[in-house]
């Protein structure tokens, strides 16, 4: 088994990151789908929804939910999707090198992957004084 990994993102967002991640790896190592959220979307409607996606990728090992903006609807709820009993985290601020860096450590655990997923962003941002 290993963690499921869950995109939860502004409409076109996370589907956009899926497609370049299966296109620059050619085949996902954790199972991994997306739940994309209009603006205008009730949370309250979204919510039963986005745990169905959830529990699809989850094996029993838990589920990491990478967000794209901490605060927005998406996030919110994410953060909900983790009070619903599947073992699972929130990490928000996807990128692509934190996607990648992730799926680089399919063995990791949900605790482990997390944090990988925070530092797999953060490296990734880099300044060029070209």
């Amino acid at each position: 088994m290993s963690v499921g990994l869950l995109l939860v993102a502004h409409a076109g967002a996370a589907s956009h990151f899926r497609g370049l991640v299966e296109r620059l790896l050619g085949r996902l190592p954790l199972a991994l789908d997306c739940f994309e959220l209009d603006f205008d979307a009730d949370l309250d409607v979204a919510l039963p929804l986005a745990s169905t996606v959830m529990r699809r990728v989850d094996s029993g090992d838990g589920v990491l939910i990478l967000t794209d903006l901490y605060g927005a609807s998406p996030s919110n709820l994410a953060a909900r999707l983790t009070q619903l009993g599947t073992p699972a985290r929130r990490v928000s601020g996807l990128n692509l090198p934190m996607l990648l860096r992730v799926c680089n450590y399919p063995e990791l655990s949900l605790d482990e992957l997390a944090r990988t997923a925070t530092t797999g962003g953060k490296i990734g941002v880099i300044l060029d004084h070209a």
